[in-house]
């Protein structure tokens, strides 16, 4: 089996209950990456596109079988993602959002050592349109913008990684210093976020379109982004009014139309209306500037704002406040003699009859009082008062003074609103002999309360007193929300109706009287006991336990919380064949069920109910001799290779979950398809020799046709029969790759593969100056850089493709370009480490002709950077002209670990010295075949080339090199 790139993990073996380990993780990942990267501390980072599938897969070893869970630190203030957790192995986001960016971890525990960790950060990328806005220096904001006035044109887009801007004037490309009359440049306190046009004195040829082009250089497939903004002389900032009242007071049921009008500003501005209730009511209607709400309600009462927009200066805003008018909620309560603390109305002292009612707007309210129907008026022992500043708004008070017998009857308060149209509220109230304070009791029999859980509930508490008060429920064991939400519930008959009830409502319940609709006295209150019984909760819920004929299995179900907590009796059952009943241990908050020699009967769903008074929990074992599914090897990219020219092959790796947990897998199942076909196409795949556990296994797929994909699927056998299955994509990826078991072309003609990242498995490096492109034929018309580029590909094809450094406006010297590749994994034969180093022969061919690529600084640099540290210089590079042809360049390399690939392109002084790179090749062994030295006009690189070109030595070169206007440093590898 090939094991080239891998890395082995060490053999271990894991037999079921007598040897435990602790837990490993290592995170897969599928999906729709735009790539995936390693950085320092072994922190891995996954890109991906906004609105793409992001789906990432934990795996683990060790025994007991680990426990799994997903969870994520906050990308943002609005991602809830923190607040909960995923519990299985593959976390799944189908359209991801930029918000959903951040740390992922995963982690495994199995109660063994510390539980294993590892973490993901996923960076979300995306662009959004652009928006231009302008703007005058303070000093000279006016309503336009006439001659000699500076503007300031800002272009803002939101995007991830940091976007980049171009301006331009018509059809002109605008940069710093192209025109005295302007200025770029980006504010500090934006850290690049925002690129400013300053236009100085504004000149005739200044009013003009302007273009705002954002690009994120093609990260992702993400395409660049414009808009346009016309300035002229006439461009103004927006102004409107608008013509209504505020504020407007309105009754319900009124249809109410705002009007809103522009006065000014270009381009016209764009009327939009807000509410300061966060959004329009869904029945309102926008039609230009006229907003109409039909049939208000109170509800719908508010601030509403018209705002105009034309991204010149700040927006236009105009405010205005609905008001709707209503009366709501009416009460009343009756305060005894407040000088003599009574709780009773007795003859000759004070009682004070309050109303209360809510109403808007507040200044209409009026209030009038009745006695037995007729009007009442102020007077020395009738005293009214319409407002009362020691209490809540909205509130009459009506003092009797030495209460008369001739005083008892009915007292009536009634409030109004001035404007009328709105119903009065009238409030009766009794005042007579028989009027009584409240009391409060609780039933008997009623506390304690018990119930299961899921039951509806009634607590009750008896209230007497005439009037009757309101009566208020509150917990009153702890500072918790009754069932509503609330921390108060209200009950005009004493009885608070739980539907549904769970066990966290067991506690509690306080019962008190308000002061409303009775005597505002000191509240009477009683307590009501809740207890709320539920089966047991059990651990595990469902468990599936794998294991090889006639080894034993010990199934366990553990208690964790029940009420009532004396737990009756166990039963254990084999599909709904009784094994095993008694009563459950107090002692012990667990029973075993042990199968001491697992035979073909025992297979199958084992279940132990636990059962108390309110139910029974439920634990669930299934138990078989399936082996675990295979894992398929994702951490490396699909290693495809070309086998002829209509058709592909496919090597496909994988590593066997816990083998060692069943019997001993015979053979693996290979079932193929295309995609979108029926039919299957399947083989075996026999094992000779037990496999370990993360043994890394390969078979290779041959006779695909291109360009079709695949579905494959991997059934692992053993005696029991077939295992679970794992199934992967095998997409055809073109001709562009890398291959550890043959030369391979970079590019060919296949046109799509050098349009988007990853190009070839390659990548642009974001901290370059400029890209390589993926060109074919001539680079440029030979007019205008005559004498330089390959007139076509390495194979002489016109319509091939490859890679090229173009050194036209605006590139200018010493402007470098860079491609990389991605980590390859080195499988030591030891797992312990690496002894011998694998050798590995990296070829491509170079085109570098024209005058300008000359003596100086345009130059090809090869460079290799292993593990997370980047390489400490080229292990090979050039320059000069090599003339108007293709040449293979091969360099051997050694590496102990995992390493990538960096080609890097320099512009020379002129623009005619185009570089271009076709066929890259990675071949396991030393380079065989080196080519002439043409690639060098020093004797003393050919020579150590031929030697194997060790990269230590290179460091020999450095001098020598240098004198050559190049630079060469040993790598480190």
């Amino acid at each position: 089996m090939c094991q080239s790139f891998l890395l082995q993990i060490p053999l271990v073996t894991c037999v079921l209950r007598r040897v435990q380990t602790p837990p490993t993780v290592r995170i897969i990942h599928s999906g729709h990456a735009c790539n995936v990267e390693e950085e320092r501390h072994t922190e891995r980072v996954y890109t991906i596109r906004e609105g793409e599938t992001l789906e990432l897969t934990c795996l683990v070893t060790g025994h007991p079988r680990p426990q799994i869970r997903w969870t994520k630190t906050a990308g943002s203030v609005s991602d809830r993602f923190q607040d909960s957790s995923v519990f299985n192995e593959t976390l799944h986001i189908a359209k991801i959002l930029r918000t959903q960016g951040g740390r992922y971890y995963c982690k495994a525990e199995n109660g063994l050592g510390s539980p294993a960790i590892k973490s993901i950060r996923v960076d979300v990328y995306y662009l959004d349109d652009p928006v231009v806005t302008v703007h005058q220096s303070i000093g000279e904001a006016k309503e336009q913008f006439y001659y000699e006035r500076t503007v300031f044109l800002r272009c803002v887009a939101n995007s991830n990684p940091p976007v980049r801007y171009s301006w331009h004037r018509g059809r002109e490309v605008l940069t710093q210093g192209s025109d005295k009359g302007v200025e770029i440049y980006e504010p500090f306190f934006t850290q690049g976020e925002t690129k400013i046009l300053k236009l100085k004195n504004l000149r005739p040829q200044d009013y003009a379109n302007y273009s705002c082009i954002a690009s994120v250089r093609n990260v992702c497939g993400i395409p660049d982004r414009s808009v346009i903004f016309r300035l002229t002389n006439k461009t103004a900032s927006p102004s409107i009014k608008l013509l209504v009242e505020d504020p407007i007071v309105v009754n319900p049921g009124q249809t109410v139309s705002l009007v809103c009008i522009t006065t000014g500003g270009e381009p016209p501005p764009l009327l939009t209306w807000v509410s300061s209730n966060d959004s329009l009511p869904q029945r309102s209607v926008v039609k230009g500037g006229t907003l109409t709400l039909p049939a208000i309600t109170s509800d719908e009462a508010g601030v509403y704002s018209c705002v105009a927009s034309n991204n010149v200066g700040n927006p236009a805003k105009k405010s205005t406040t609905i008001v709707v008018r209503a009366l709501k909620k009416g009460r009343f309560w009756i305060t005894p003699d407040p000088y003599h603390n009574d709780d009773n109305i007795q003859i000759g002292r004070e009682v004070k009859i309050s109303c209360q009612v809510e109403a808007t707007p507040p200044e209409e309210l009026t209030f009038s009082w009745l006695k037995n129907g007729r009007s009442l008026r102020s007077s020395e022992r009738m005293v009214i008062t319409q407002t009362d500043p020691d209490i809540s708004p909205g509130t009459t008070n009506l003092d009797i003074i030495d209460l008369k017998f001739t005083d008892f009857g009915t007292y009536t308060c009634v409030a109004a609103l001035k404007g009328g149209g709105i119903p009065e509220i009238s409030i009766d109230v009794n005042i007579s002999s028989t009027t009584v304070p409240p009391n409060l009791t609780v039933p008997r029999g009623k506390s304690p309360l018990v119930a299961r859980e899921g039951d509806t509930v009634e607590l009750e508490c008896l209230v007497s007193g005439k009037p009757k008060p309101i009566i208020l429920w509150s917990r009153a064991d702890k500072e918790a929300p009754m069932p509503d939400g609330s921390m108060q519930m209200e009950s005009y008959d004493g009885v608070l109706r739980i539907v549904n009830v769970s066990r966290e409502m067991t506690g509690s319940y306080r019962c008190q009287t308000s002061q409303y609709n009775g005597f505002n006295v000191k509240p009477r209150e009683a307590v009501v006991e809740l207890i709320v019984q539920y089966p047991p909760t059990v651990e595990p819920a469902y468990m599936e336990m794998r294991q090889g004929l006639g080894r034993p299995v010990v199934m366990t179900c553990r208690v964790l919380r029940a009420h009532p907590s004396r737990v009756l009796r166990f039963e254990w059952l084999l599909s709904n064949r009784l094994l095993h009943a008694g009563a459950f241990d107090a002692q012990r908050d667990e029973t075993e069920y042990t199968i001491r020699s697992l035979n073909r009967d025992g297979w199958g769903e084992y279940t132990c109910n636990v059962i108390n008074e309110a139910g029974a929990g439920k634990c669930t074992f299934q138990v078989t001799g399936k082996a675990y599914p295979p894992e398929f090897y994702y951490d490396t990219y699909s290693p495809l290779w070309q086998n002829r020219p209509r058709v592909y092959g496919f090597k496909l790796q994988w590593t066997q979950m816990n083998p060692n947990a069943v019997d001993r897998i015979v053979a693996y199942r290979l079932g193929i398809r295309q995609m979108g076909l029926q039919r299957w196409w399947e083989q075996e795949i026999p094992v000779d020799q037990t496999i370990n556990k993360g043994e890394l296994m390969t078979h290779n797929l041959t006779e695909l046709i291109k360009p079709e994909s695949y579905e494959v699927r991997l059934t692992p056998i053993t005696r029991f029969g077939e295992g679970d299955s794992t199934i992967r994509i095998v997409t055809y990826s073109g001709e562009c790759f890398i291959s550890s078991q043959q030369a391979v072309n970079l590019s060919g003609n296949t046109t799509e593969h050098f349009e988007e990242e990853p190009i070839c498995m390659f990548t642009q490096d974001k901290n370059d100056d400029f890209d390589w492109t993926r060109h074919s034929a001539a680079t440029r018309d030979t007019k205008y850089t005559p004498n330089t580029g390959p007139s076509g590909d390495r194979s002489g094809s016109k319509q091939g493709f490859y890679m090229y450094i173009e050194t036209s406006r605006p590139r200018k010297e010493g402007d470098q370009a860079r491609l990389i590749s991605p980590f390859f994994n080195v499988a030591p034969k030891n797992p312990y480490g690496i002894t011998n180093p694998p050798a590995y022969c990296f070829g491509f061919f170079y085109h570098m002709y024209g005058k300008h690529i000359g003596k100086t600084h345009s130059s090809l640099f090869l460079s290799f950077s292993k593990g997370q540290t980047t390489s400490e210089g080229p292990v090979w590079s050039l320059s000069g002209n090599q003339g108007e042809r293709w040449k293979q360049a091969k360099v051997s390399i050694h590496p102990t670990a995992s390493f990538q690939v960096v080609l890097e392109g320099i512009r020379g002084p002129g623009i005619e010295g185009d570089i271009a790179i076709d066929d890259i090749t990675l071949e396991e062994g030393e380079c065989r075949d080196p080519p002439p030295s043409s690639h060098s006009t020093s004797p003393d690189r050919a020579e150590i080339y031929e030697r194997g070109s060790n990269l230590r030595q290179l460091a020999a070169l450095n001098q020598h090199l240098v004198g050559e206007n190049m630079v060469a440093i040993a790598t480190g590898l």
